[in-house]
Parts: structure tokens; sequence; C-alpha cells
């Protein structure tokens, strides 16, 4: 007996498997948009002929050359004087041995440099002090800090990832680490004629420093009490979060030549003017054979 519905079975049954596909398919759809589809009118068209693209680049170039001359401009007012003094304030018989004068506390470090004024100087005049060959950001210097702990006066005992000056004496050391432990601790004072320039040393951090990283309850303790000293010392009736010196130096640098802010000097210096700088030069850091001007 010849099947009576198979012809009508087919077409419906294959009905039937297209409807969910053809509806998904309907579903994803996006909807119309002229934006979408490119479709908007020729006035937002714009089209790049060639009068066009020389125009707009000779526009961008002739600002970014008036940019340039600008700021050439205003660099050139800049007024600079360095002066290099490693083995200038090193007597002549120890400058085979630089590191054993500095390390005999025996020894005057004081030096006595002179610098003539080229040009006028306007006030705030920036005291900087840089390092050349001293790499802070080597991988196991920069990391022997613990934040928390400079942050943190709860966090005073937790001294991870600060060895080898985590403690001294078995106690912690705060602020712990290499980092803080090599402080830059040579000093400058600058006289002119019979006038002395004070040194202001307020406001040489980063607000953000002063305010977040550093805390205003966590004070020095234990601090190059050990039986190698680093660098400079921190006085320990302050919180870090006045220790603008350590906040300094603790922004390590990305080159292993660097400067970093020491102060300002509040006055105006005029051209031909000689400033007596009075160097203590204590810092022990010659081992690692930076220079320093």
């Amino acid at each position: 007996m010849p099947p009576v519905n198979s012809g009508a079975a087919g077409p419906s049954s294959t009905s039937t498997q297209d409807g969910p596909a053809a509806t998904t398919k309907k579903r994803n759809k996006p909807r119309y948009c002229r934006f979408t589809q490119q479709q908007l009118r020729g006035e937002c068209k714009p089209i790049l002929t060639y009068p066009i693209a020389i125009s707009v680049i000779a526009s961008v170039g002739t600002l970014f050359i008036l940019i340039g001359l600008g700021c050439t401009a205003i660099s050139n007012k800049v007024v600079e004087v360095a002066d290099r003094y490693e083995t200038a304030c090193v007597p002549e018989n120890m400058h085979n041995n630089p590191v054993a004068y500095i390390q005999n506390p025996l020894q005057d470090k004081s030096c006595t440099r002179l610098l003539k004024v080229p040009k006028d100087m306007k006030k705030p005049i920036y005291v900087y002090y840089q390092l050349d060959r001293f790499y802070q950001n080597h991988r196991w210097y920069a990391r022997s800090r613990n934040i928390r702990q400079l942050r943190d006066p709860k966090s005073a005992n937790d001294t991870r990832r600060c060895k080898p000056e985590a403690t001294a004496n078995g106690s912690p050391i705060v602020p712990c680490g290499l980092v803080a432990w090599s402080l830059f601790n040579d000093t400058y004072s600058f006289a002119r004629r019979n006038e002395t320039l004070a040194v202001n040393k307020r406001g040489i951090s980063w607000r953000s420093e002063r305010d977040h990283l550093f805390g205003k309850h966590v004070y020095p303790r234990n601090f190059q009490s050990g039986g190698l000293i680093g660098g400079g010392t921190l006085d320990p009736s302050k919180p870090l979060s006045e220790q603008e010196d350590l906040m300094v130096w603790m922004r390590t640098a990305a080159l292993p030549t660097f400067r970093k802010l020491y102060g300002r000097i509040e006055v105006d210096l005029r051209a031909g003017e000689v400033v007596t700088v009075a160097v203590q030069n204590s810092d022990e850091e010659p081992r690692l054979g930076p220079a320093r001007r």
C-alpha cells in the first residue's frame, strides 16, 4: 500500500527544523543604522585628497615647530652652574684610595668650592646633587624596602623583602631596606661674600609622598645602628612624612645617572657674584664608583 502522507511529511519536517535556526538568525541581525551601514549624507563623508592631506600635515608640523621653538627659548633661559667634586675634595695623598679617606672618622671631610654665577639667577634657585654610575634601578636594590612599613605604624615589625638591612641588634629597622640604608648624606652650605644663603628643604618631595606613602605616625627606629653604616641618619623625633630628604632619595631613578633635589635658595643672584660652597663630603658610596656633582 503506497504511503499516503509521505509527500506531505517531508516538507513539514524540514520546515520544523529550519524554523529555530531562522529565528535565531533573525534575532542576531543587527539593528539597521545609517551610521553603521555608512549611508550618511554626502556632506558627512570627507574625501582625503592630496591638497587636504598636505594642508593637514603642514598645519600639524607648523604647530609642533612653534611648540619646539617655545620650549627651546624657555630652556635657554635656564642658568645652570655645575661643579664636580668627588675627586677635587679628596686630598692628593688619598687619590688612590678615596674609600679609606671617606671611611676614616679621623679625616676632615670638609671641602670648599667657589662657583661664579655666569648670568642673573632669579629665585627660587634649585640645588640638585647628581650621581653617575649609581644603579638605583637594580632589581634587588629597588625591591629592598617595605611600603607598608613606611606608611603604617602597626607594620613596624614587617621587614619582609628588606634583607640584608632588615634588622639590627635583633630589632627591626624602620625604615628598612637597602634604599633607605644608602641615603645620600653629603651636605652643602652656601655663602655670598659675608652673607649666608639659607637652603630651604621644605616642599622638595611630592605631596603624594608626604600625604600617602610615608606615614605621619611612623618614626625612625634602630636606623643606621648596625655594624655597617651605609649613608645618612634620620631624626628619630620626626615622622617619616617630614623626612623629605629620605622621600626624595627613595624615589628610585630609572637610569644610572640622575639628579635629585637638595633644596632651594630663596634669594636672587647677580651675574659675576662668587658663591662659596662648603661641602661636607660624608657619603660613603665611592665604594660603588659614582661620580658626584
